[in-house]
């Protein structure tokens, strides 16, 4: 006699035996009950959670006829009559499944419909099965409408598909759609006691629970890992075995790489990927199972008290999730457990997954303050009483307000020695000055002239790049700049003086974006001698495509200041441009076009650039273009009588 295998042996006769799907058992049980059969039933799901079996027990309800051939639709088949044993079998000739994704046409489709006709030959209802009907042809699908919205009396149809988003719409509303769930871990470890109880196996609850989480969701596949871990077993389910089967990791593993990410163990998780390594266990797996603890650790971290629901008293690895959820901090969980789901698709990606599994675990560690302390995510209120001023700073008698804004005239306090200015910018920089609060000027401010009975020069303007530390005797909650107040506008109280260091222009990533950007570099253009020599030089370089990326950057933002015989002195100012491959490369396409043999290249301000001359020539073509289009006549007139508007933006030079 050959072996059954376990999904086919334990496959449900009857609704009482179905596990996981109470909600499309009690849905049919009513309707077969009450006899309000619909003519046509859709099963959704993924694989393996029982949409054929709900379709077998369904027909064999519609057509058994009792034990002593008297029975009638019922809830409940007998199993034992004449019907119920062929359907069971397969052989009953009222029933008729067909395999859509093998017999996908529309002459498939008609041949079935043909049989429609007739009536029963030995049930009271035909039943046409259609598995996987999502992979029936468009064609297909419309030669079955009219049959399904109207079958004849005794005909039922019943659809089963894992994939009901390619259903048309057309076939969906002629039908009782049922979703058929992906069934718990839980209630798959609970059927699997019963199964192997029954088959007198041995298997240790771990074991189950590990088979239980592999089969996601699907009885099938649950039952077909069970009989592939009794062969491996030979006879017995253990953890061990089954882990090995699976290519799961360990546990102690995962416990261990969470337990070194808290504490900031960089030397021990490379030592842990290693043993992952060597034993050949999954790095997929191994991220999996981190955020399966991690989501676990996240719920204790946000409700605690959850210990006791969320394990049961089997669970080895109950006590050790809760000791790691008081280790490390929520935020830290909430990013591990981000960084392991994304890592999984980085996997493929690289030359080595373990590798990749290493820089995936390595990632938190990045964005981990030193020395393993937690972050500070709230801004303390600073201690008033602590906060003094300077020396070179005077408070202002009245309350400092709740923002402090900066406007003109702002009188310029005397420069600190250059000692003490470095010291106060290091400590700025460090974090040290708890209690200084910095202003960041949006625009720049205009010079203002010093104030009565002081001696000091004007003030500087402001650029998007000066950090400029403020202290008051009150202390500040926030601060903002506001645009500079016109002069008819009184100034506002408690302005402090603000020290100013001077810092170059703005790089391009500070400045306005889109038609900003370059009414800006226009703005800043000052055609020079050289400035048309370099120019063409660029332009010829680029339309020859002989510079590329950063070279052809460096070359339009770039100035020629000036040449002496092959030798070209360049000016640029952004550092991240002067680079020696870049330069060099640029030095090359300048000697191959016969300009230069060599080039320096120095920082400072830059006036006339390549880059700002085709801003400037953009500007004037646009310019040009909204003047033809304004002076119309025809333009002047729709706008003067009937209120029309050019739409900014609108106008765009050929």
């Amino acid at each position: 006699m050959s072996y059954l295998v376990l999904a086919r042996k334990y496959r449900p006769r009857n609704f009482t035996e179905m596990v996981g799907q109470q909600h499309v058992v009690q849905a049919l049980t009513n309707a077969l009950t009450q006899q309000r059969l619909h003519h046509a039933y859709l099963f959704t799901g993924t694989r393996g959670v029982g949409k054929t079996t709900v379709s077998r027990i369904l027909a064999k309800s519609l057509n058994c006829q009792g034990v002593d051939g008297q029975g009638g639709i019922t809830a409940t088949p007998c199993g034992q009559c004449q019907a119920c044993r062929d359907i069971d079998s397969g052989r009953f000739v009222d029933y008729t499944e067909l395999d859509a994704a093998s017999n996908r046409g529309v002459d498939e489709v008609q041949s079935l419909l043909e049989q429609a006709v007739y009536k029963p030959v030995q049930g009271r209802f035909k039943v046409f099965m259609i598995d996987e009907v999502h992979m029936l042809t468009n064609t297909a699908f419309n030669a079955m409408l009219k049959t399904l919205e109207e079958p004849p009396e005794y005909l039922k149809f019943v659809l089963a598909t894992t994939d009901p988003q390619k259903v048309p719409v057309t076939v969906l509303s002629r039908c009782l759609q049922f979703n058929l769930r992906p069934m718990a871990p839980e209630t798959v470890r609970e059927h699997l006691a019963q199964v192997l109880q029954a088959e007198n196996v041995v298997a240790e609850p771990q074991a189950l629970r590990l088979l239980a989480q592999a089969a996601r969701g699907s009885m099938r596949d649950a039952l077909s890992l069970t009989d592939q871990a009794i062969a491996f077993g030979c006879g017995q389910i253990e953890e061990v075995a089954v882990r090995q089967m699976l290519g799961s990791v360990d546990r102690s593993y995962v416990f261990r790489l969470i337990d070194a990410l808290a504490l900031g163990d960089g030397r021990t998780v490379i030592e842990t990927v290693d043993v992952l390594r060597l034993n050949g266990l999954s790095a997929a797996s191994t991220l999996e199972d981190m955020a399966a603890v991690l989501q676990r650790m996240a719920v204790l971290q946000a409700v605690p008290g959850m210990e006791g629901r969320l394990t049961d008293a089997e669970d080895p690895d109950a006590a050790e999730t809760a000791r790691l959820a008081a280790l490390l901090p929520a935020d830290e969980t909430q990013l591990l457990y981000s960084i392991c789901l994304h890592g999984r698709g980085d996997l493929g990606l690289a030359p080595d997954e373990y590798a990749a599994l290493t820089m995936v675990l390595l990632r938190l560690l990045a964005f981990k303050p030193e020395g393993g302390a937690p972050e500070k995510k709230t801004l303390a209120q600073p201690d008033r009483a602590a906060l003094t001023l300077p020396p070179a700073i005077s408070a202002a008698p009245t309350p400092a307000p709740a923002a402090v804004q900066v406007s003109a005239p702002v009188a310029e306090p005397p420069a600190p020695a250059p000692q003490e200015f470095e010291e106060k910018r290091a400590e700025a920089l460090t974090g040290k000055a708890q209690d200084a609060i910095y202003l960041i000027a949006k625009e720049p401010l205009p010079d203002a002239a010093p104030s009565a009975g002081s001696s000091a020069g004007p003030v500087p303007a402001l650029h998007a790049t000066q950090v400029l530390p403020v202290r008051t005797a009150e202390g500040v909650a926030a601060a903002t700049t506001a645009p500079p107040q016109p002069a008819s506008v009184e100034p506002a109280p408690a302005v402090v003086a603000i020290p100013v260091r001077q810092t170059s222009e703005p790089g391009p990533r500070l400045q306005p974006q889109a038609g900003g950007e370059g009414r800006a570099a226009a703005a800043r253009f000052t055609p020079t001698e050289e400035g048309e020599i370099w120019h063409a030089a660029v332009q010829q370089l680029v339309a020859s495509e002989a510079i590329t990326a950063l070279v052809r950057e460096l070359a339009l933002q770039a100035q020629l200041v000036a040449r002496d015989g092959e030798h070209w002195l360049l000016r640029v100012e952004r550092e991240s441009l002067n680079q020696p491959t870049t330069r060099e490369r640029l030095r090359g396409a300048l000697a191959a076009a016969g300009h230069a043999q060599r080039i320096s290249v120095e920082l400072g301000v830059v006036i006339d650039s390549p880059a700002r001359r085709n801003a400037a020539l953009e500007n004037e073509r646009q310019q040009r273009a909204q003047d033809i289009v304004m002076n119309d006549p025809f333009v002047q007139t729709m706008v003067r009588e009937f209120d029309a508007r050019v739409v900014p933006g609108s106008i765009q030079p050929l």
